[in-house]
């Protein structure tokens, strides 16, 4: 059992922080990212290797055995067999590139910037997934909300069939006011056994993004916090320097232009350092030939510089530094595109929000004008000077005033978080 879940069982209370909290350590997506980023900065650790020298050592022992058979010009023959002789050879070898159009370089600079590309791309995860956990989170609120309300119409209902049952036993009531009352009470049963299941399955949903064990059982807040210090202005100036996907997008255009430098290095020669160190020795146990020695030993060292000079090679160097520039074009205008839907979704989300907390505030008078006309139903109702179809007209404005106050409430709250997450401030 992880302390995220005993912490759970202790309390029996999940707040919206401690979620957030546990879907960043635990969410399988992000972790999976964690791992791409790792891997980015494993072989980022270890790019200074491409300026050190590339040295080889290899060695071997040979032992022959032959039948030899050889005819000079001056018809001189000879011929033996079982020859045997022995050979070890043994080589250190260095190469060291010591310029190559500045190639090494690029992809230095290159492995570093894969390396802030694998922290933007977990940052990205982040904030999706925290948005994802701050909505369910809520949704879970707004159906508590609304099984709240429902038991608010049963207790409505109760006392209808109550009043009914008492005035049919003393004959001043009919029967089909108290069967509809209880039909009326049955169907809020109903919808409130719908409303517990639904949220069940929204907490599995939320165990899911958390990555915590199914069934795991925790009670959530009974109210939806809102902010009030969301500015437009300040979210579309500080758009591009902290939107997650903005910032992605710009890393790959950084990512591209080194490529471009790589492709551009190979247009230039590369020149290179090589040195060996060389031993040999054969050994010949006996000869055909005189001249052919029966030991020889052979070792030293040699060094030099080479120099390769691209002359043509099919035009690929041509063709791979327009690839990679086209590449570098696609991306901006890919920045531009991703800019422009962000914008787009920035001022829309904000005129939602500006609609929402409008309506909240309506909602929020009407709930408390619909509760009073439903008491003095009610009340009517017992005193005899009213009927049960005026009770329930004002039950349904009542149901439909509690619809439209917590979808307000929850619309408000996913506005938010969504101008929040095109900010890229979901994590603040």
């Amino acid at each position: 059992m992880s302390v995220f879940q005993q912490t759970l069982f202790a309390q029996n209370m999940l707040s919206v922080e401690q979620a957030i909290a546990a879907t960043i350590e635990n969410n399988y997506d992000i972790r999976l990212l964690r791992n791409d980023s790792s891997s980015y900065a494993l072989d980022q650790s270890y790019a200074r290797a491409a300026f050190l020298p590339r040295v080889n050592a290899t060695t071997g022992l040979v032992f022959n055995n032959n039948n030899q058979k050889q005819e000079f010009s001056d018809g001189t023959k000879r011929q033996s067999n079982g020859i045997r002789s022995n050979n070890i050879n043994a080589s250190v070898q260095l190469n060291w590139t010591v310029f190559d159009g500045f190639k090494m370089f690029a992809t230095r600079d290159k492995l570093a910037q894969f390396v802030q590309l694998g922290e933007l791309n977990i940052k990205n995860q982040i904030v999706n997934s925290v948005a994802a956990v701050i909505n369910n989170y809520y949704n879970i609120i707004r159906q508590k909300q609304q099984l709240k309300a429902i038991e608010e119409q049963m207790s409505i209902n109760e006392e209808r069939v109550k009043l009914a049952e008492k005035k049919l036993s003393v004959g001043l009531g009919a029967k089909p006011d108290l069967l509809q009352g209880k039909v009326d009470l049955n169907a809020q049963k109903a919808a409130r056994l719908k409303q517990q299941t639904l949220i069940e399955q929204l907490k599995e949903q939320l165990n899911q993004l958390m990555n915590v064990e199914m069934n795991t059982r925790y009670e959530v807040s009974d109210s939806i916090i809102f902010r009030n210090d969301i500015i437009l202005g300040d979210i579309m100036g500080a758009v591009e320097s902290t939107n997650p996907q903005l910032l992605l997008t710009k890393k790959n255009i950084d990512i591209g232009k080194l490529t471009l430098k790589e492709r551009k290095a190979d247009l230039y020669p590369v020149v290179s350092i090589n040195s060996a160190y060389n031993y040999s020795k054969t050994d010949n146990k006996t000869v055909v030939n005189p001249f052919t020695p029966l030991f020889s030993r052979n070792n030293g060292f040699n060094y030099g510089i080479g120099i390769t000079i691209p002359i043509l090679n099919g035009f690929n160097v041509k063709r791979q530094i327009k690839q990679a520039q086209l590449d570098i074009d696609w991306l901006n205008i890919s920045y531009q595109n991703q800019k422009a839907t962000i914008d787009l979704g920035i001022t829309n989300a904000y005129k939602d929000y500006e609609l929402q907390k409008k309506t909240l505030a309506l909602e929020e008078e009407n709930i408390l004008l619909a509760k009073e006309n439903v008491y003095i139903s009610l009340e009517r109702l017992r005193l005899g000077i009213t009927t049960y179809l005026e009770l329930r007209e004002t039950q349904k404005s009542l149901e439909l005033a509690y619809d439209r106050l917590i979808a307000a409430r929850y619309n408000t709250k996913l506005a938010e978080t969504e101008l929040l997450r095109l900010k890229g401030d979901l994590l603040k």
